[in-house]
């Protein structure tokens, strides 16, 4: 059995469900399919949210209704027999009042969760009724019955496992489920969701817990490129990936998978493919645990970053500094993304500032303090601390003008991190891509002819 994970842009549109459609009845591998929201609606269901937080009640109302005639027409277009339009409307009156039935001015985060939990509850309801229609059999399981998070809100393994496969028990003929991705329910038993990759997280914990031979993730680009295209011309996409290099280009900006969503999938050796809804027909790429690794394989840039700098001369062949600044992060909840040492000096990044006066506050007592903003952080992975020579040259000797403020080497096999200037990202990425990757390509298509 395989996984296959759709985003909200892959079902945002009639004609893009149509297509989802056709991918999935295609396979003739048994299949657990996990759908997002359609495109925009999570966002519509947080103003929902945000205006019941603010008191609007009147506006929030509007808004709902708003949402509802937009699937109303989502209905009419998709479906062509009448049975099929009278279930879905039926279905979507039943949705409207219940969201309407949460209008009111007592808005806790309770009812919050409920809210955003329904955009993936309608698509999945809507595409599961449309495969119906087009004589594709299936299923319709609900993640709450078996998605759970603990009380650290991270997933119940054992739980999943155990009630999903006693769920796939009860339909031993069918080859197509369809499911949500996102939502899940806490130790309470109240709605909630799984927070840090969304959707791809929810695929990869089944993929998991099914001991799925493949988990297939289709996004609206094909395969994870080795660079960022919105800013690059002449990419392309990347064949084969390793787990490792894989989670240090998402956790460093890729924006086609969370760092964390893969974990399961790395855990259990499941190959995760990534593909491109709108030209299926493309490789993708392959993420599994015995790829082989490219001695410079692709580049990510994440943007936002604020560096800080303490300086003092206590430092200075003290032991248990580090640890005490270490302990004013983790108290204020902030995670440090790059670091550097010197003799009387400590330099990090962080990418969440909500706390940061805070921090600067506490971290005075330690010494001089420098704060610097609008920073990104361009991660090259590879085989790179295991490189053969010339490696790293090749990589700074296409940055001679522009100025770096920190550099991050040596934590991993499979990354090297630096720190620039966000106006400079755009010319640091163009750079490398010219320096680095079209030499290679040029070598590649020549070998070819």
């Amino acid at each position: 059995m395989i996984v296959l994970k759709f985003g909200g842009t892959s079902v945002g549109t009639v004609d893009n469900i149509k297509k989802v459609a056709a991918i999935v009845s295609s396979m003739n591998e048994s299949k657990i399919v996990v759908l997002s929201a359609m495109s925009g609606v999570t966002n519509t269901l947080q103003n929902i949210s945000n205006l019941l937080s603010e008191g609007n009640i009147s506006e929030a109302s509007s808004v709902i209704n708003t949402l509802n005639i937009k699937y109303l027409d989502v209905v009419n277009d998709l479906y062509n027999k009448d049975e099929s339009i009278k279930k879905a409307t039926a279905f979507l009156r039943l949705h409207n009042g219940l969201l309407q039935s949460l209008v009111s001015d007592d808005h806790t985060s309770k009812i919050q969760r409920i809210i955003l939990a329904q955009g993936e509850i309608v698509s999945t309801n809507l595409f599961q009724l449309y495969l119906n229609e087009i004589g594709e059999s299936s299923e319709l399981i609900s993640a709450l019955d078996f998605m759970i998070i603990d009380q650290n809100n991270e997933p119940d393994n054992d739980y999943i496992k155990d009630h999903l496969k006693r769920i796939l028990a009860k339909y031993p003929s069918t080859r197509t489920f369809i499911t949500q991705g996102f939502i899940c329910k806490n130790r309470k038993d109240e709605i909630d969701n799984l927070e840090r990759g969304g959707s791809d997280y929810t695929a990869s914990i089944i993929g998991a817990a099914i001991a799925s031979s493949q988990i297939q993730i289709w996004t609206d680009i094909d395969g994870m490129h080795n660079n960022d295209p919105r800013f690059v011309d002449r990419t392309f996409s990347i064949e084969e990936i390793s787990f490792d290099e894989a989670a240090e280009l998402a956790y460093f900006g890729a924006k086609i998978l969370h760092p964390q969503s893969i974990i399961p999938a790395k855990e259990n050796n499941i190959p995760v493919l990534l593909k491109n809804t709108f030209k299926p027909e493309a490789k993708g790429t392959l993420i599994y645990n015995n790829a082989r690794v490219e001695k410079i394989r692709a580049v990510a840039a994440k943007d936002n970053i604020t560096a800080i700098k303490i300086k003092s001369y206590r430092m200075l062949l003290a032991y248990g500094f580090l640890k005490k600044i270490f302990e004013v992060f983790d108290q204020n909840q902030t995670p440090i993304d790059m670091i550097t040492t010197s003799e009387v000096a400590v330099s990090l990044t962080i990418d969440n500032i909500s706390q940061l006066e805070k921090i600067i506050q506490e971290l005075e007592g330690f010494g001089s303090i420098e704060v610097d903003n609008d920073l990104s952080i361009i991660c090259i992975a590879g085989n790179i601390a295991q490189n053969k020579k010339g490696v790293t040259a090749a990589i700074f000797n296409c940055l001679v003008d522009i100025p770096i403020r920190m550099i991050s080497y040596g934590g991993s096999n499979y990354n090297l991190s630096f720190l620039v200037k966000s106006q400079d990202k755009v010319a640091v990425l163009n750079l490398l891509n010219e320096g680095l990757f079209i030499p290679l390509a040029s070598q590649k298509k020549s070998v070819m002819v």
